[in-house]
């Protein structure tokens, strides 16, 4: 079994924001293999299926972006699931818009999300699977106002391209392996 977990946060206020990248993508994938993500409890909001011959459960933590961790070594610990069966999902503000970065493990690169999750497992063998929002285009913008700011309409279209995409790459990575998607995806979106 797999736990994919999109990092976000809860509530209306940043539903379109470039850090709920992660919710987006799981509501896609979970809409795309008909998983109802209706279970609430451990902190999320998920839901249990397959992709393809995999049984998965698609989670998109409620305990906010800095303490994402919380809820996913819950989820771990009541599947009895591995870190290393565990992809997570996330915006990168490192990656230009739409590009696709699948690792394998790492540290959490600045994203509160990842590192809660690193210090809440006591472990970073976890596959991640970054999508990139870009930089602020203005040098003085904090980062932060940044990834939680709301996106314009023009936007919102190249979110839903970079989050297609995104489902595309944990498709490829949960169907035919982590080497596939790092070479289709890597050389793809550049």
């Amino acid at each position: 079994m797999k736990l994919i977990v999109g990092l976000g946060n809860p509530g209306r206020i940043y539903r379109w924001t470039r850090h709920n990248m992660g919710f987006w993508l799981i509501e896609h994938l979970a809409g795309q293999q008909g998983i109802v993500l209706s279970r609430k409890g451990l902190n999320s909001v998920y839901g249990r299926g397959r992709m393809g011959n995999q049984e998965v459960i698609l989670a998109k933590p409620q305990t906010y972006m800095n303490l994402s961790g919380e809820a996913v070594s819950r989820l771990l610990r009541f599947f009895k699931i591995r870190p290393e069966d565990v992809v997570v999902v996330h915006d990168d503000l490192d990656l230009p818009w739409g590009k696709i970065r699948v690792r394998l493990r790492g540290g959490h690169g600045g994203h509160q999300g990842v590192k809660s999750i690193i210090e809440a497992l006591g472990d970073e063998g976890f596959i991640r699977v970054k999508v990139g929002i870009g930089r602020p285009i203005d040098p003085n913008q904090d980062p932060a106002d940044y990834v939680l700011e709301p996106l314009t309409e023009e936007e919102r279209k190249k979110f839903k391209e970079a989050i297609h995409r995104g489902a595309e790459a944990v498709e490829t990575l949960l169907l035919e392996g982590p080497e596939e998607a790092m070479d289709r995806f890597h050389i793809s979106s550049e």
